[in-house]
């Protein structure tokens, strides 16, 4: 027992002096969007320089997307859009460790702003307040309640692509076989016998692990400093109900709640793969669970296009990250960022055009929502989804249980610079439950006082 209270304390001293060594500045900002990122080309490039330059032709529009896992499915609507219309448009897709804000802000000192660029929420939307383009007469922002607005302005600022949602996904086949019921885990004594269950069964059912779940921070910081800890701020409550979040930012805390998601947190990490949690990259994780070796992964519905390269035959659907005592049935869903037009560019009509043709167009819509495995966030669009952990995702926005994102707002760099590595040491062992408490609610507070702006 010494020996344990000398291993956690230790561990306890390295993630505050690790924390420390990282400053309270937001040097780097996080990933400004949900789901998967693989490491990008823009890592390989020169400040201020893209590897989509070359590509472009005169009059080109340039796009930087967040969401490197629909990569492919943008550069297919832009060839459509050049077919249709004749204007080029150039796709530069960033994600994984890429500072994405830090990549836009070279762009912009070296006089290499793209005309769409992503911002992830107001952190980020803080630093382009006064570059980018007022789109409130647009087609698009007619027919949606989810664009990004200015809170000073109320003018439509970001384009919504999507609506994603995330809490954890669950093979059904495997819990079929294990008899569990997805519609009764509703609460963190009911995921706790599952997880109990189902790692009995291990062999039985060929599983590796009941969980595939990453905390490493250097590349995973989004999936647990914000996804995981985003259902501490929002899990459970109406839509729009940011009352944890907003106590959050002055420094203050639900001590009940925080406690209920750090063991709900611990299960998670306690059923996992060890070497997956530990050391395991986005792609490790998917593939963990996509090949059917654990029940459950931490993942959203933006995994969906990543399924056929598994040649997935399994049943799949999403359910709430339900830690709380209390039953939870609503799902983080919201648009996981928004793409904003640069004011001071050359193609500012043409780029108002694009993103309109995106939100309108039935082509467009067609493989963002079937192809892509995204939801329309516009009224007009008709296209129903077709990928699995979609089509899970539509019945509870369609039924209206979905809860906002709120941690799309916290101070720029809080998860890449301090939560993820809290979330790492805690998957280590290196804290008990009440220490990662203490972490957080500590770490939390002095960044945003250090933030303030």
């Amino acid at each position: 027992m010494k020996k344990r209270f000398l291993s956690v304390a230790a561990g306890i001293l390295a993630v505050s002096a690790i924390l420390a060594g990282c400053g309270s500045g937001a040097a780097t900002n996080e990933t400004s969007a949900s789901g998967a990122d693989t490491q990008s080309s823009a890592a390989e490039t020169k400040a201020g320089e893209s590897k989509a330059d070359s590509k472009a032709g005169e009059g080109a529009l340039r796009l930087v997307n967040g969401k490197i896992e629909i990569d492919s499915q943008l550069k297919k609507v832009a060839e459509k859009y050049k077919e249709k219309t004749g204007q080029e448009v150039v796709i530069e897709s960033l994600g994984g460790g890429v500072d994405i804000q830090g990549q836009l802000k070279s762009y912009k000192a070296a006089d290499n702003m793209p005309d769409i660029f992503v911002i992830g929420g107001d952190g980020d939307y803080a630093n382009w307040t006064d570059s980018v383009a007022d789109l409130s007469d647009s087609e698009f922002a007619k027919n949606t309640d989810f664009a990004y607005k200015d809170k000073a302005s109320g003018k439509v600022v970001g384009f919504p692509y999507a609506v994603e949602g995330y809490g954890i996904t669950y093979n059904a086949d495997i819990l079929e076989k294990a008899g569990i019921d997805p519609e009764t885990l509703k609460n963190y004594d009911a995921f706790k016998a599952a997880f109990e269950k189902l790692d009995s069964m291990k062999s039985e059912l060929g599983l590796q692990a009941v969980a595939s779940v990453a905390a490493e921070s250097g590349q995973m910081y989004w999936s647990t400093g914000n996804h995981l800890f985003g259902y501490y701020y929002t899990g459970g409550l109406d839509r729009g109900d940011n009352k944890y979040f907003d106590m959050a930012m002055k420094g203050e805390f639900d001590d009940q709640r925080l406690s209920e998601f750090a063991d709900m947190t611990a299960l998670l990490f306690k059923y996992a793969d060890p070497q997956v949690l530990i050391s395991g990259t986005y792609d490790d994780q998917l593939a963990l669970w996509a090949q059917g070796k654990t029940a459950f992964i931490t993942q959203g519905n933006w995994i969906d296009p990543s399924l056929p390269t598994y040649n997935v035959t399994f049943k799949a659907g999403l359910l709430p990250l339900a830690f709380t005592k209390a039953d939870m049935t609503k799902i983080l869903a919201d648009c996981p960022s928004w793409w904003c037009v640069y004011k001071d560019g050359k193609n500012v009509d043409a780029a108002k055009k694009f993103l309109d043709y995106l939100a309108t167009d039935p082509d467009a819509q067609e493989i963002l929502v079937k192809e892509a495995g995204m939801i329309s966030p516009y009224k007009t669009s008709t296209v129903e989804p077709e990928t699995p952990l979609a089509v899970s995702l539509k019945k509870y926005v369609d039924a209206g249980n979905t809860s906002s994102w709120a941690w799309s707002n916290m101070p720029e760099g809080i998860a890449q610079n301090k939560l993820g590595l809290i979330f790492e040491s805690f998957a280590k062992g290196d804290m008990t439950n009440d220490q990662f408490v203490t972490m957080m609610k500590t770490t939390i507070a002095d960044y945003v006082a250090a933030n303030k702006k």
